[in-house]
């Protein structure tokens, strides 16, 4: 009697522990296939290399473009919008972590000028709040508000990205000037083909690592292939590994060379970048230029009114 309830919490046991891997390793799966701004954010101080380059195209390698509207002037202290378009094929799919095939998600960073932020809920307008939707927008790092990232997200309700920007203050702002401001922009589709440990996703391709002979393919319980190749040199055996996701070009007996794909290519997304301007316009010169205006206009009327009264003084004369 006391083995059997001794069996039974074992079971109970093993049991337990099985379900919780499980959760752990989905939970562990889902952040390393979506969560792709925490790398970046982990990884670099700055997104933003010094060549230009933004750090999220070392893990996105296909080149897709994207593009960024601004105002071209704002006034201090108001609330402008900044408009990412991150455009791709809705009807596309792209491979997911465990293989199966699903929607492309997107995602965006935008490196603001120093001084500029994120707009607080208080201050965003109404028709504004409205384009922004249900976004979470999160500060790159505590001490680096003016860069701002959002998602992943859903890319067929969010291929157009609204940020409600704050732009600063001069009066208030010491480091803030009137001038002219360049804006950066990165923003991705889909997952992407290497991890920040350097290793591979299942969303790219898998090539040989010996010339040789394709001796035998095998399917794995789980998803993905073991590739045996016959070393063309030495003749030893050598498994390439393929997992859940590409699909093998390749056949057994089929002779390849090294560095040959032995998958197709499963990706369909890619990231982008693009740069924009913003001019931080000093209210006083706006009314300095329409004071200006004004008096071209009246300089030009004043002389025709001139002209005018003179022909009637003229005409006057003659009929005396």
């Amino acid at each position: 009697m006391q083995s059997r309830r001794l069996n039974n919490l074992i079971i109970k046991w093993v049991t337990r522990s099985v379900s919780v891997m499980i959760i752990m390793d989905a939970i562990v799966w889902s952040s390393a296939s979506e969560a792709y701004p925490i790398y970046a954010q982990q990884g670099y101080e700055n997104p933003r290399e010094a060549t230009g380059r933004i750090v999220c195209a070392n893990c996105h390698l296909a080149k897709k473009s994207v593009d960024i509207e601004v105002p071209q002037s704002v006034l201090p202290n108001t609330v402008f919008e900044a408009v990412v378009k991150i455009p791709y094929d809705l009807q596309v799919k792209q491979v997911l972590a465990n293989g199966k095939k699903g929607s492309l998600n997107v995602g965006a960073v935008l490196i603001l000028p120093e001084g500029f932020e994120l707009a607080s809920p208080d201050r965003i307008p109404p028709e504004v709040r409205e384009k922004v939707g249900d976004l979470f927008f999160q500060p790159y790092s505590s001490d680096r508000k003016n860069i701002l990232v959002v998602g992943p997200v859903p890319g067929k309700k969010y291929s157009e990205i609204v940020f409600p920007i704050l732009s600063p203050d001069p009066a208030t702002n010491r480091e803030a000037h009137f001038l002219k401001y360049p804006i950066h922009v990165g923003g991705n589709r889909g997952r992407g083909q290497i991890y920040p440990d350097g290793s591979k996703s299942n969303n790219t391709v898998y090539n040989a690592s010996v010339a040789g002979k394709v001796s035998r393919i095998s399917r794995k319980d789980k998803g993905g292939y073991e590739v045996v190749i016959a070393d063309i040199l030495d003749g030893r055996e050598v498994v390439d590994t393929i997992p859940p996701g590409p699909e093998l070009i390749v056949s057994e007996g089929e002779y390849i060379k090294v560095d040959q794909p032995l998958t197709n290519n499963p990706n369909v997304g890619g990231f982008g970048q693009g740069d924009a301007e913003v001019v931080l316009q000093d209210p006083l010169r706006i009314q300095g230029l329409l004071l200006f205006f004004g008096s071209v206009i009246l300089a030009q009327i004043f002389p025709v009114l001139k002209k005018k009264q003179f022909e009637k003084v003229q005409l006057a004369e003659m009929k005396f």
